[in-house]
């Protein structure tokens, strides 16, 4: 083989893209020693986005210190693509779950004012586009922390501002906009989704995820409601219905915010990335895609990281092998078009063990390794 081009997803806690493409690079010139091997670390909007972006486009990180989900001070980082003047921000780092220990989750108290503030120093520092993913937070406060850091104002029936949190939602009654940053009326928002779930509802944000966040029965119907009527405040100031837009549940309700507020566009996270890097270029030419992620199973084949790969390699007749920590629904991800879906573990492990970096690069190795010796058999 002449070209191949390596393309994965971080495995969430294991290993990032890059390491993943840097070993898998190992044990294709192991089999073919002459081989092109393009590396292109990638990610859906979720944990690896930022690194992935940067890297490929070339661009600084820059640090800042925020405040995190509960308002204690956090150092996160994004980054600059200064030709551009585009920032790219990754939600978690200052809005992220694992920024909480498991005893403090609570979504009618964590904030995306954080996220807010990133926002707000990059355009201090003069960008005016903006790639956000907003993958993995630990709020459910429908953005509303994150405009309040831009200087949005949410007020009660005696028009007092209220406080921070998913718990103000059922208190809003106005929204007063005439301190907000001019310079956010001069910026564009794309935001990167990995769900299409909308703002309230059996299926919204508070539901499907506000218990993962630390929220028992009774928060979540708090929650859905307070995001239910957030979204008749919006559309009462705005004039601009967002509750059931696919992906406005995105993040606690964040995708609702950005849609209501920051006219943003709500896109599929991994085909906002794969544009901004020019994907369907990089992979010209190539005979051979591998690409993955922690775990493949139906979910991928909707709007997951190798879902978007497929797409835009089938248009070019490039082959994609998918390689995951643990594999499910091995026949629906065949006839979605991967050549071959594979599993990395050798044997029975401890999830301590499957999760352990070297043993999984050292799988990644073995298992790409042992794919190419059949294939180069048979183009021998």
């Amino acid at each position: 083989m002449n070209k191949i081009v390596v393309a994965s997803d971080s495995f969430k806690g294991s290993v990032s893209s890059m390491e993943i493409a840097e070993n898998s690079e190992l044990a294709i010139h192991k089999v073919f020693p002459d081989c092109e091997v393009i590396k292109i670390p990638v990610g859906d909007g979720g944990e690896g986005t930022l690194t992935a972006l940067v890297s490929i486009l070339k661009g600084e990180l820059v640090s800042c210190t925020v405040n995190g989900p509960l308002l204690e001070p956090v150092l996160a980082q994004y980054g600059i693509i200064k030709d551009s003047y585009t920032a790219i921000i990754e939600m978690a780092a200052a809005s992220g779950l694992t920024l909480i220990p498991q005893d403090k989750r609570n979504p009618m108290l964590t904030s995306t004012y954080g996220t807010g503030e990133l926002i707000r120093d990059a355009l201090d520092k003069g960008c005016r586009k903006f790639l956000i993913g907003v993958g993995g937070s630990a709020t459910n406060d429908g953005g509303t922390g994150m405009l309040q850091a831009l200087g949005f104002k949410f007020l009660d029936t005696k028009g007092e501002e209220l406080g921070y949190g998913g718990q103000i939602l059922n208190e809003i009654c106005a929204i007063d906009d005439t301190e907000v940053l001019p310079s956010v009326r001069e910026a564009s928002f794309t935001i990167a989704c990995d769900v299409n779930n909308p703002l309230s509802g059996s299926n919204g944000a508070a539901h499907v995820y506000a218990h993962q966040k630390g929220a028992d029965d009774q928060m979540i119907l708090e929650l859905d409601k307070g995001l239910s009527r957030f979204a008749k405040v919006i559309k009462e100031k705005f004039n601009k219905d967002v509750n059931s837009v696919p992906g406005a549940g995105a993040a606690g309700g964040v995708g609702g915010g950005f849609l209501g507020f920051l006219n943003a566009s709500l896109k599929l996270g991994i085909e906002v990335v794969l544009d901004a890097i020019e994907f369907a270029d990089l992979i010209r030419g190539a005979e051979l895609i591998i690409t993955g992620e922690g775990k493949l199973d139906a979910q991928t084949g909707m709007g997951k990281t190798p879902a978007g790969i497929l797409k835009v390699a089938k248009k070019q007749g490039i082959p994609v092998i998918a390689i995951g920590g643990s594999v499910n629904a091995v026949e629906e991800l065949n006839e979605a078009g991967f050549l071959s879906v594979l599993p990395l573990l050798p044997y029975p492990v401890s999830l301590e063990q499957a999760m352990d970096s070297e043993f999984t690069l050292e799988n990644i190795r073995r298992t790409i390794e042992q794919q190419l010796r059949v294939i180069a058999h048979y183009k021998a």
